[in-house]
């Protein structure tokens, strides 16, 4: 209340009854605060007013301020240069100065009941909603906080589980009596204090730009784990609990409930909101930083809805605008770093041979890479979605699939992801594809892209790559398997196979026999001893090989040794491989118990040999 209210006029010469009445109900309305001051401000007072045992009494005082107004305004609209007016105001003074000692000890010695996640938490418990606006997704703070919510909601059960309602009884007496301008600056002054204490223990710190770009990413990287910390803490806690706490206590005024709560936390949302920003302008952005630039980019659009609710005042147009900045500028850094990975597997060129035509580490890499990136599958739905994909034309049908000469990626999957996931593993089988033309052994060059061919399927059958490509791309790329499967059955055991009759029980000579059975143990031998170094990892693709093989070999080696073992006669002829021994060594193949790894394409034709040779440090491990 200002001086304005009271204004010179001359003297009454006689006051009027309505005049009486007032200036009675004003000192009436003096007396009672005049106590209840003189008590709670007295040296010898060890309580408090706002305290469980004088709540009755502060609920009167309050009532009793509100009523003092109300009487010094109808009194200065019938006699505005009453004296009791100047006694009345100086009164009102006091009172007020009462009221903001009592709502400044009330916000600090109540921290640990005020506390953001303790609000939030209540909140949620008791399903109050703002009084301007609704934050959508509380059921996710809900379940978070949702062990910890029995013991919150215990805590606010007695004592100073009113602190809330003290405050919010405080600010409407002061806001409705024209004190809002003290009331607020109190209020502001500690909250902000907290909301800043509570950023520090979280590491969120004020950084640069500059000061972000000289890191090193060892460096950063732990900063930006902290900060996919900090920033779920912060909005669903933090954040949340001011604007619930601001919309209580100052819910008679929404314009002070959005200054308050605005002034309050803007620079620190800001501060923790331009972080993503500054990351995703370094200047050494490596395919595998790729993931921890989206965990940023999932994390803030997680928390989008809830961060819009709750800085939703005009106000606050900063703190939404930095989100949708930074969340841009996380896209352009992600779909930079993709293009980066592309470009690197276009340009491996290692001349390695990978010995008994195993998994190269390329293919592991670019499909650990994927499977990883495909984890963020909603993300990277948005980041890639109108980001056009450039692809030379036309593709090999061997390559890519069924569709014809001129197929093109772009015409068998619509959606950007797809898309991109199939041009990618498509450029890796193309590099595959090259390093099979050095085996000097055929058969082992088409083992190699089995084995390589075969380890794409499984890792997008296993992973979240699967939905993304579709049943379809799986079942032509594992009837692709088969095909190389099948020719290096043919080139590797063909010689074998073609020693033995068609017809295994056509009666011969005993010296045809044996020259048939001497001719088979060659082969058979030559065969062995070749692959015993080679090498299947997948257990499925190699028991698939094994399985075919011995339906091949074994009916036709039982039935021939069966019919002409005993025609062989006394001679000394020696059978050294009986169909029991062809299954015995057949069952030992592919697990390169001889040697793995790889070697310069100097050595030998068929990959034999020790030592390995790593590809360069681009494919050399986990990526995350």
């Amino acid at each position: 209340m200002g001086k304005h209210l009271f204004r010179s006029s001359p003297p009454q010469e006689k006051q009027q009854p309505h005049q009486t009445l007032a200036e009675t109900a004003l000192q009436e309305c003096m007396s009672d605060i005049t106590t209840v001051i003189s008590k709670w401000t007295s040296s010898s007072s060890n309580e408090f007013l706002f305290s469980t045992n004088s709540r009755r009494e502060a609920e009167e005082f309050v009532e009793a301020v509100r009523r003092l107004h109300s009487t010094m305004h109808r009194l200065v609209a019938v006699n505005p240069s009453s004296d009791k007016l100047i006694y009345a105001q100086n009164l009102m003074q006091s009172a007020m100065n009462l009221l903001e000692s009592e709502f400044q000890r009330v916000l600090k010695e109540n921290k640990q009941y005020l506390d953001p996640e303790s609000v939030s938490l209540r909140s949620c418990r008791s399903s109050r909603k703002f009084s301007t606006s609704t934050v959508t997704s509380i059921s996710d703070s809900e379940d978070e906080y949702e062990e910890n919510a029995s013991a919150e909601e215990h805590r606010f059960s007695g004592g100073d589980s009113d602190a809330m309602d003290d405050l919010k009884m405080i600010a409407d007496c002061m806001i409705s009596t024209g004190y809002a301008k003290e009331c607020v600056k109190v209020y502001k002054t500690v909250r902000r204090s907290i909301v800043d204490e509570t950023l520090h223990n979280l590491a969120v710190e004020k950084l640069t730009l500059h000061q972000i770009q000289k890191m090193d990413w060892e460096i950063l990287e732990p900063k930006i784990k902290s900060w996919l910390r900090a920033a779920k803490l912060a909005v669903r806690s933090l954040f949340f609990g001011e604007r619930i706490l601001a919309d209580h206590v100052f819910s008679s005024s929404t314009n002070i409930v959005e200054a308050s709560f605005t002034d309050i936390t803007q620079e620190g949302a800001l501060t923790l909101f331009t972080f993503p920003e500054h990351a995703a302008k370094i200047k050494k952005l490596s395919p595998e930083k790729m993931f921890r630039f989206l965990d940023m980019y999932e994390s803030l659009a997680n928390l989008f809805v809830e961060i819009e609710s709750i800085f939703y005042f005009d106000s606050a147009a900063a703190v939404r605008s930095q989100v949708i900045n930074s969340l841009a500028k996380l896209g352009d850094a992600v779909r930079f770093m993709m293009t980066d990975f592309e470009t690197a597997i276009q340009k491996e060129t290692s001349k390695t041979l990978i010995v008994g035509g195993g998994v190269h580490p390329l293919t592991r890499y670019v499909m650990n890479y994927l499977s990883f990136l495909a984890d963020y599958n909603e993300s990277i739905s948005v980041i890639f979605e109108n980001w056009q994909l450039t692809v030379p034309s036309p593709l090999p049908e061997s390559l890519f699939g069924s569709g014809g000469d001129d197929a093109r990626p772009e015409d068998l999957f619509t959606s950007p992801v797809s898309l991109r996931i199939a041009w990618v593993i498509l450029l890796t089988l193309c590099k595959i594809d090259g390093k099979a033309q050095p085996y000097k052994d055929v058969a082992m060059s088409y083992l190699f892209l089995a084995n390589n061919l075969q380890y794409v399927v499984v890792k997008v059958r296993s992973s979240s790559l699967k939905a993304l490509l579709g049943e379809d791309w799986v079942a032509r790329h594992e009837g692709k398997v088969r095909q190389y499967a099948e020719k290096f059955e043919k080139l590797a055991w063909g010689k074998v196979l073609t020693s033995l009759p068609e017809n295994p029980s056509e009666e011969i000579t005993p010296e045809e026999a044996r020259a048939l059975f001497a001719r088979f143990n060659d082969e058979f031998e030559a065969a062995y001893r070749k692959q015993i170094s080679w090498v299947i990892p997948d257990p499925k693709l190699r028991d698939q090989i094994k399985i075919s093989l011995s339906q091949k070999l074994m009916a036709v080696c039982t039935e021939f040794y069966e019919v002409n073992r005993f025609g062989l006669g006394g001679g000394t002829f020696n059978v050294r491989y009986t169909p029991e021994d062809i299954g015995n060594y057949l069952s030992d193949l592919y697990f390169g118990s001889r040697g793995s790894g790889s070697v310069s394409t100097k050595g030998s034709g068929s990959g034999s040999g020790s030592g390995s040779t790593t590809t360069g440090k681009s494919w050399g491990g986990r990526s995350h």
